[in-house]
């Protein structure tokens, strides 16, 4: 192998081993950091991005890749069929890292027109549980920048047209020799618009749109969760030029609400209830998310933390007529602030206890006691 030459898997930094995907993802990450555009004036950025370029147009062709595997550079010197070059196949090689350095996607092979889509807006919105629950129609202000009226978005004044530019001839692009290549890059004169604006309108100064505050309607629709993203076709930013609109993107957070946590189309709620409620059981009324009420029979006996379901009394499930459902954790609340009668009451109830009105604490205890072969003993 030449010793003159890099290996051209070390020039990528690939692997022997590396498939076509791997090769190109490489050679673009390397040909955007090592383009002499981006590093006026460097000679070494130059040579860097020559080696880069000769390594992948053999490294991407089967055939010349298996000659360079079996006889290194050799197999391109002194005449050898097949070696790297820089024709049409460089040019259709580079057209996707064009893109990348100078934008130029979907203006190759034409004139630049000089209108671009105008951006993607994001408008971020807090809705309560209710609304996502009910659904509704929000009224929403935005400044957003809409086409001028005065020059119908074209950029130039009443009466007047922009002019194709003198640099490009309208192609929006210029080549430009380096060493033994051409390369095509924007023009600098239009921008890549094609076209030149010797007279701009005095409302949008050449832009073709203007600042405005805009009032939308936004429609929530049942079910929705939080971070769920609402778009809006055409709502963005007005085009340059006459370009078409982009898109406004609504996302949407749900606030903490006071009872209840959501979880997908369920709902959890805690509820505290006193001892006395829990040991004798009764019966408590609960809030629901649609402003009614709904009854939970607590059986005697019930421990802090049970769970009660209620069914279909959850959230609505999105574009569809499931219902979650509803589930009611009840916390036992300990006495607090008690009065000395009370303090004796409690007293002698604990004296009345016996394992058959605690099971759990009395099972516990018996465990400790074998654990630590004290039962039976004295006490």
């Amino acid at each position: 192998m030449s010793t003159t030459k890099r290996c051209y898997y070390e020039t990528l930094e690939v692997e022997r081993t590396a498939d076509e995907p791997s090769l190109k993802a490489a050679f673009r990450k390397l040909a955007m950091k090592w383009h002499p555009d981006r590093n006026p004036g460097d000679a070494t950025s130059e040579t860097r991005f020559k080696e880069i370029n000769e390594a992948y147009e053999v490294l991407k062709d089967g055939d010349k890749r298996a000659a360079y595997d079996r006889y290194g550079h050799a197999a391109f010197e002194q005449g050898g069929a097949g070696g790297p070059g820089f024709g049409a196949g460089f040019a259709s090689s580079f057209s996707d890292i064009f893109e990348d350095l100078f934008g130029m996607a979907g203006q190759r092979g034409g004139r630049g027109t000089g209108r671009e889509r105008g951006a993607d807006l994001r408008y971020n919105m807090e809705i309560t549980l209710e609304d996502a629950f009910v659904g509704k129609t929000a009224q929403i202000e935005i400044p957003v920048s809409v086409t001028c009226e005065d020059c119908s978005g074209i950029g130039a004044k009443a009466g007047t047209k922009p002019k194709t530019c003198s640099m490009c001839g309208g192609a929006g692009r210029v080549r430009q020799a380096q060493g033994f290549f051409t390369l095509e890059r924007t023009c600098p004169g239009c921008q890549g618009r094609g076209q030149m604006i010797e007279d701009p309108c005095p409302t949008c100064s050449g832009a073709g749109r203007i600042e405005r505050e805009r009032t939308l309607s936004v429609n929530i629709p049942q079910g929705v969760e939080d971070g769920t993203r609402i778009r809006l076709a055409g709502e963005g930013e007005a085009g340059l030029r006459g370009g078409p609109p982009g898109d406004l993107y609504i996302f949407l957070s749900l606030a903490n609400h006071e009872f209840f946590q959501r979880d997908g189309a369920d709902l959890h709620c805690r509820v505290p209830i006193s001892m006395v409620a829990a040991a004798l059981g009764g019966e408590i009324e609960v809030p629901t998310i649609d402003k009614g009420k709904s009854k939970v029979k607590v059986p005697s006996g019930t421990q802090s933390g049970r769970r009660f379901r209620i069914a279909a009394k959850g959230m609505p499930v999105l574009r569809s007529r499931q219902m979650g459902d509803m589930y009611v954790q009840v916390v036992v609340e300990t006495p607090q602030n008690l009065t000395k009668r009370q303090q004796e009451l409690l007293a002698e109830f604990e004296k009345l206890s016996s394992g058959a009105t605690q099971p759990e604490a009395a099972g516990f205890f018996t465990k400790v006691k074998d654990f630590f072969g004290t039962r039976g003993a004295a006490s």
